[in-house]
């Protein structure tokens, strides 16, 4: 292993026209399958972690052979089973966060493709990443951790698919999107409140936040609490998928005066937040 290449492609794109496309792909398949492999050494793990996870968004070969190669989704769950450890600790670093940030952005490669998604379904693969979800320490290397965790399951409800939905509530995503809405980055809040959209644009998650009371007034109290911080620091991107949520909550025919309760936050808002959610409102409702 001593003699990977500088960069996934290798050194055969340096030259321009030095071989065909059907040539190049083939080259760029090899030097995918070496960076793999490059994962089951220690010493050369960190680098192939950090090479494939940038890779992930261009390579659709990537996960099938992520997931088909020998050993290799046992090496990236050790990866990341083995910062459980630091969770409870002011240990982490920011490397050791990074490092098993790259694993998760790999596993988030596996969940999007439509070959594996089923596959890294029927592995539970994702409740390996309920830990760092549930995590309440803010610091920015725990936050690295919840907020790939909440990309591979962000790209699990991308795909509107709905044997992913059921499996998310079945094992209880809900609690742990609220948390990382509740103590999350502004990142964190975005995309975990896009999952809890997505699950509620579903009529079996809308049923399933609207059958006990408790669960229901758990996620209108914390949206109602994210509305009045955006309205001290406006997001806009944040505060379109709060009315979002709250917009299909008010569609279930059990909750017909909801509606009339969401206006009422509109009054807690500043002039500006105000503006943003009653234009959101009317093009919502044209």
């Amino acid at each position: 292993m001593a003699n990977l290449p500088e960069s996934i492609w290798g050194d055969s794109l340096s030259v321009a026209g030095a071989s065909t496309s059907t040539a190049v792909n083939a080259e760029q398949l090899a030097s995918l399958e070496q960076w793999i492999k490059a994962l089951q050494s220690h010493e050369t793990r960190e680098r192939a972690l950090i090479v494939l996870s940038k890779m992930r968004e261009n390579r659709e070969h990537l996960a099938p052979l992520l997931w088909d190669s020998f050993g290799t989704i046992a090496l990236l769950l050790q990866e990341i089973i083995s910062v459980y450890v630091l969770l409870s600790s002011s240990a982490l670093t920011e490397r050791t966060s990074s490092r098993a940030s790259h694993a998760l952005a790999l596993f988030q490669c596996v969940a999007s493709h439509p070959d594996t998604r089923k596959k890294f379904l029927n592995a539970q693969v994702p409740l390996y990443l309920y830990p760092f979800l549930n995590n309440r320490n803010k610091e920015k290397s725990h936050e690295y951790l919840r907020l790939a965790s909440l990309g591979v399951i962000g790209a699990l409800v991308k795909s509107n698919d709905p044997e992913a939905i059921n499996f998310l509530l079945e094992t209880r995503i809900f609690p742990c999107c609220l948390v990382c809405m509740e103590v999350g980055t502004e990142l964190s809040k975005t995309v975990a409140t896009f999952i809890v959209h997505k699950i509620l644009s579903n009529d079996e998650g809308l049923r399933y936040c609207c059958t006990f009371a408790e669960r229901f007034f758990a996620v209108a109290h914390l949206l109602r609490e994210m509305v009045e911080k955006v309205a001290e620091e406006p997001s806009q991107r944040l505060l379109k998928l709060i009315i979002s949520c709250f917009f299909r909550l008010s569609e279930n025919p059990r909750l017909v005066e909801f509606k009339d309760a969401f206006l009422i936050l509109i009054q807690m808002c500043n002039v500006k937040v105000k503006i943003f959610i009653l234009t959101y409102v009317g093009h919502a409702m044209d």
